[in-house]
Formats: structure tokens, sequence, C-alpha cells
């Protein structure tokens, strides 16, 4: 506000300055400044006319022009759009906030070329309504985000489809063409079937009495929305009996796993759409499903929300070898928990720092619960198929070990090591220094106090595991949690094998000199704090993560 004061000031004076030197060369009479002024209106007044006449405002027309494929729609021609277009899918958005609409405006105007140029979508067109402008329209049909794609079919704008594919060019032409084909095939031999199936990656087989029935309605209405899979229909006994199934039932045929998913209707014979649907995405992905860009949508929109995630190197045959060995355990855990495998060499990295994980990590594992955001995990050293199998029983049942269990035991005192072996979350950091120097001392303290039952020495990596209630600022942190639920208590002490274990003999209670001296220590080495200019997420770990290594 200072600046702009300032600012205004020096244009005042510098206006100020140019008067007068005007003034001062030449002192024209109040008369002929008047003429000159009113000269000057007069000439603006016309220019402004002018203007006007050259740029009058468009007239809206039932005519419809096109921007890059896209017909550009209004009140006026969208009666026009619709009798002329059989399948119209248009994009109700706000033109004039390109912002938000950037990423889905270079992908609606690719598909729109697509299907221009295709014969076989002929009578398939894209077009857009700019609802800030045509608020009318916008009313008809009830837009209340943006933007919003409805599909409006034989000219019909009392009932238009919502948009319920990929906003990907080839998701929104293969979801049109889809809604405009002829309909689910019927396969009326057991050659056809079979040509049918093996042409296919997936594909998807109602077996029905009558082909008019409820449950064959039900069943040829998911043909519209599921892009990635075909979908046919059959009642004829020789396919019944070649695929080995019963009237009324459908089954899923792969090319990958186990090869075929069956089916089953309620026991009233009844196909539930919902039911249907949860089938066939979750039987349309692999047992160990690969993660990337394209198979995202599929893992985040499962039913499924516990996940396991297995990160493997692909260059190194034993971790190759050992994601084979686990489909069976996948398998095992079908319906209950994903399993995902994710390519160190080749995940995004920002995946990676989540859990915190690096390519010298793996193989590892990490389990996470999409509902509760708690986090459990195998390091690599123990990682087996029976490692594996282990953590999903623990996991399901509610007995994985997690910190609240091991270091809240009322019968155990337990002294953590909270430290920073991988990377952090936010951003790629190098390992802790501090953490490497404690590690041998912490492994021959574990091992002199391995003898007693009342007593826990344990570690755990703060940036793969987060602890509710506790903030750990620098690392390493030392807490000893005392039997009986006490207080935690902060250990400040000299991190060597002679004064830890005078603490933990003295009950968590640290000589009183140590700890002066331990302070004036500080001062000099100073542990690895948290850039406090980070990501704020940075600030203090506190989210609801467990435990598998304690």
């Amino acid at each position: 506000m200072r600046t702009h004061t300032l600012l205004s000031l020096t244009l005042l004076g510098l206006l100020l300055w140019a008067s007068c030197s005007r003034a001062d060369d030449t002192e024209p009479s109040q008369a002929e400044t008047q003429e000159d002024t009113s000269k000057e209106s007069t000439e603006e007044t016309s220019a402004e006319e002018e203007e006007t006449k050259e740029t009058p405002e468009k007239e809206k027309t039932t005519e419809i022009e096109e921007d890059k494929d896209v017909m550009i729609l209004h009140i006026n021609n969208f009666a026009r759009a619709l009798s002329e277009n059989q399948y119209l899918l248009v994009e109700f958005c706000e033109c004039s906030l390109v912002w938000p609409l950037q990423k889905l405006e270079p992908v609606y105007a690719e598909a729109a070329g697509k299907l221009k140029e295709e014969e076989e979508a002929a009578g398939i067109r894209l077009a857009k309504v700019d609802v800030i402008e045509e608020k009318e329209l916008g009313d008809e049909f009830e837009i209340g985000s943006f933007p919003t794609l409805k599909l409006f079919i034989n000219g019909d704008r009392k009932q238009p489809l919502d948009f319920t594919g990929k906003k990907t060019a080839e998701g929104m032409v293969q979801w049109l063409k889809r809604r405009a084909g002829p309909g689910v095939p019927v396969l009326d031999s057991a050659d056809s079937a079979a040509q049918f199936i093996d042409s296919h990656n997936i594909t998807v087989v109602g077996f029905f009495d009558n082909l008019e029935s409820e449950e064959a309605k039900v069943f040829k209405e998911l043909a519209f929305d599921f892009t990635d899979s075909e979908l046919a229909v059959s009642a004829i006994p020789e396919v019944f009996q070649k695929y080995e199934v019963k009237a009324n039932s459908v089954v899923l045929f792969k090319k990958f796993d186990d090869g075929r998913a069956d089916f089953s209707l309620s026991e009233e014979g009844k196909l539930d759409k919902k039911n249907l649907t949860a089938f066939i995405k979750e039987n349309s992905m692999e047992l160990i499903i690969p993660f990337s860009q394209e198979n995202a949508d599929k893992i985040f929109s499962s039913s499924i929300k516990i996940h396991n995630l297995l990160f493997i190197n692909s260059s190194v045959k034993s971790q190759t070898a050992l994601l084979d060995e686990s489909r069976t355990i996948a398998k095992e855990f079908k319906g209950k928990m994903l399993f995902v495998v994710l390519d160190v060499t080749e995940a995004m990295m920002h995946v990676l720092n989540y859990f915190g994980v690096s390519e010298k990590d793996a193989p590892t594992a990490r389990i996470i619960n999409m509902e509760t955001g708690k986090k459990f995990n195998i390091d690599s050293g123990d990682l087996n198929t029976n490692s594996i199998r282990q953590l999903c029983l623990d996991v399901l049942d509610g007995t994985a070990k997690n910190f609240e269990s091991v270091a809240l035991d009322p019968t155990k005192n337990v002294f953590v090591e909270f430290c920073k072996s991988l990377h952090l979350h936010w951003k790629n950091a190098p390992w802790c220094g501090h953490c490497k120097s404690l590690d041998p001392i912490w492994v021959e303290l574990g091992e002199k106090y391995a003898d007693k039952d009342d007593l826990i020495i344990a570690k755990m990596d703060a940036t793969a595991n987060e602890v509710e209630s506790l903030s750990i600022e620098g690392f390493p942190t030392l807490k000893y949690f005392p039997a009986g639920g006490k207080e935690v208590v902060d250990y400040t002490g000299n991190r060597d094998l002679e004064t830890m274990s005078k603490f933990l003999d003295n009950g968590g209670v640290l000589p009183e000199e140590e700890g002066d001296d331990e302070e004036d220590e500080d001062d000099d080495e100073g542990e690895v704090v948290v850039d406090e200019e980070a990501d704020d997420s940075a600030e203090v770990l506190t989210n609801n993560t467990s435990k598998d290594e304690l």
C-alpha cells in the first residue's frame, strides 16, 4: 500500500512538472484551450461510436459454430443440435474460467476429433455450453458443478444420461461407441462363444434360459459402463454344456491368473446389479496388480480397502521370484485384501516417499488400510511368503503388532528408538548419520537385556510408521515407556552403552549429572531436526500408523 502511494505521488509530480514545462514554452489563451479540448472530446466520441458500429454484439442464431471439432451451443441452437445428432455428449462448463478446465478441454477436443473422423462413429458428436452465459440451459439440466457431461440420445432433452466413463479421449470414445453400438452380442453356438471369449482379454458371459428375462436385462445394462471388458449373452444349451454352467449364471473369463471366475445369483435367483458390478470390477484385476497410472483408478475405486503393497526391483531375479510365489497368498486373501506390486525402478517418486521406501530397500512390503490410514510393514530381511501371509492374517484379525500394543503394555518397560533409516515422506533426504552411528550400540543394548522378561528394547522407523499422540521432531528420538502406564520419559542422556544401561537399571531415571552433560553435548553435536521450512506435514509425525517391527 505504501509503495502504491509513493508511486502515485511520483506520477502526480511528473504530471505537474510536465504541465508547468508546457506552460513555460507556450501559453495558449483560454479560448484556444477550450477549443482544443472540445475538438479532442468530439474526436473521442466519434471514435467510440465508430468502434461500437464495427463490433456490434453478435446475434445468436440457430447456426452452429465449432471450436476444434466441438460444437458451441446456446439457447438458440441447442434444439437444432439435438435434432441433427443421434448421440450428443454435451459438456456444461464455465468457459470463462479456463483454469479448472485445462485438464479436460484438450482431452475433450481430442475425443471430438476422433469421433468426427471415424465412420463407425457417425451420429456421435461432442458439444459444450457455457453455463455462465447460458443460465437458462444450466437451470434446465440442473447443472451444479463444472464440468458436467451429459449424453442426449435421439433428441430427448428430458432424460439425458450422466457420463460415467473415463475422462480420457479413449475412454470417452469407447463409452460413447458402446452406448451407440448394437448392444450385447448373442452367442448362438459353442464355436461362436469360443471365438468371442478367445478374442478378448476379459469377457463376461451371461447364461440365461430367457434372454428377455429381468435378469438378462440387468446384465445387458452393465455392458454400457464396462468398456474395459466385453459382455455377451447366450441361451443355447450347447454353450452351457461347453462351459459347464447352469442357466441364469454369469462367468468372467480372463487370460491371466486362474482363467475364470463364477458369479452366484441370489437364493431367489435374482441378479443384483450392484453385486455383479463389484464382481466384475474385482475379478477383472490381476491377483497382484501392477501399479500404474492406468490401473490407479481400478485400485483406488475398489471396494476392498486393505491394500498389500509389494515393492520389488524387477531387474533382480530373486525378487521377481518372490513376486511369483506371493500369488498363492494373493489368491488366499482374494476379496479381503488387494495386492499391488510396485517396481521401485519405475514407481512414481511420491508413492515411494509416502511409504518411506527407496530403491535400495526392495524387496519390502507395506499394508495400508485405506479407511483408517494405518500402515503395517515387514523389514526386507524378514520378507518371505510366510512373513507376508502372517502379517496379512494379523492385520485382518486385528492382532498385528502396533505401537500401542507393545509400548503401552502395562506389564513391560519399553525403551524405543525412533529413527530415520529411510527417506522422509515429504522430501528426498539422506539417511540420518546419528541413527546410523547409534545402530550398533542399540543392537548391543538389546542383546544385553535380552533375558529380561519385563524389558523390551525396540526400534521404529518413524518415516515409514507414524504414531498417534507422539511428536517426533528429531532423529533419533529415544523414549522410555514404564510399565503400569506411567508417564513417558524422554531420554536425554549420552547415547553410549554405559549411560543407557545405567538409565535402564535405574528404572528409567537418568543420573542428574548425565542430563547436564548431555545438554551441553547436544549444543555441540545436536540432533537431526526436521527443517521448519519444509512441507507442513514435516512438523509433527502424528498420523494413525501402526507398527510391525517392534
